[in-house]
């Protein structure tokens, strides 16, 4: 009896002690997610990290890891968190643009919303753009790696006639003052840089549609389909709720 009550006693330790481990392999609060500022998707205002892939990020995390918050989201320019994304381990990169490009290097979560890249100049430039072809008479500015910047080098312009640089502020301005006469650009996302730097919206036009997409969540290839599944099942849950219109209502 005493043999068998404590090989009873052992069989129980060690199913508390598997247990566990079992568990914390899903847990989405282990992952390292990284963004940049991308609003009205992802951006710091007064110092806290909010936007609406943020919210439903974290409105999903309730339901299996609450103890993932803002705080623990990094911020990263874009072309350092996408590089992190592309080398793991464990990284969560978002809003990431889905294209055939970057489908083999990542696992998709989502989508988060529908997304359009654009062409944008001022108006008083009056530029037409019919075909990719026009692209390459016009100097252009893009970030490093963004989606627009890939989408215009897809197009024919070489890298070398792009003007890249790190913060999509630094492009407004350019753009306002004549330095680019084309910003690649998600186009909401531009409008809010736009509008942050002072210059009127009114003034600048979208002159051609370099790709319609929608917004991902990137996981790191190493990341276990067991956690991927968890926060897909997790923001259908949140969409289906009606709680993500609340959240696009509060930007949008």
């Amino acid at each position: 009896m005493k043999t068998l009550t404590l090989i009873k006693a052992l069989t129980s330790i060690a199913i508390c002690l598997v247990a566990p481990l079992k568990a914390s392999a899903s847990e989405l609060d282990q992952l390292t997610y990284i963004t940049e500022s991308y609003p009205p998707y992802n951006f710091k205002d007064n110092g806290k990290l909010k936007g609406i892939s943020v919210d439903l990020l974290l409105a999903a995390a309730k339901k299996s890891s609450p103890s993932l918050t803002a705080s623990g989201i990094r911020v990263f320019p874009w072309p350092r968190a996408y590089k992190m994304a592309e080398t793991g381990p464990n990284i969560v990169l978002f809003s990431t643009t889905r294209t055939e490009e970057r489908e083999p290097k990542f696992n998709w979560v989502g989508p988060i919303v529908p997304t359009r890249i654009v062409l944008l100049a001022k108006k008083s430039n009056s530029i037409v753009i019919n075909s990719p072809s026009d692209i390459k008479k016009y100097a252009i500015g893009a970030i490093t790696d963004d989606i627009g910047d890939q989408l215009v080098q897809e197009a024919g312009v070489k890298p070398s006639s792009i003007k890249h640089v790190p913060k999509a502020e630094s492009l407004a301005k350019m753009l306002g003052a004549g330095r680019i006469k084309l910003w690649a650009y998600e186009e909401n996302v531009a409008r809010w840089f736009i509008k942050k730097e002072g210059l009127n919206n009114n003034d600048f036009e979208s002159v051609y549609t370099l790709k319609e997409s929608d917004l991902y969540y990137a996981f790191s290839k190493d990341i276990s389909k067991d956690r991927q599944d968890r926060l897909q099942k997790a923001i259908n849950e949140v969409k289906a709720s009606g709680e993500f219109d609340k959240i696009k209502a509060e930007y949008l």
